[in-house]
């Protein structure tokens, strides 16, 4: 897939477990290892907002397009 998430350098560089993003945006941690992990097809505008209020990060810093993969 051409798009990339970094959610969890996010996480790294912010110290934050994948279990506690999951329980402070409210998303079963199931849906956040799968968004993780680039295995799902879309991810809602509230969600993606939701992730960056939590990491004070903007979304550029969650999702990278690399062509060509």
């Amino acid at each position: 897939m051409a798009i990339i998430v970094n959610v969890d350098v996010m996480l790294a560089k912010r110290k934050m477990s994948v279990t506690a993003l999951a329980e402070e945006i409210g998303i079963s941690l199931t849906n956040l290892s799968l968004l993780k992990t680039g295995k799902v097809k879309g991810v809602r505008f509230a969600t993606l907002d939701a992730i960056c209020r939590v990491l004070d990060c903007q979304p550029g810093d969650i999702l990278e397009h690399r062509p060509g993969d």
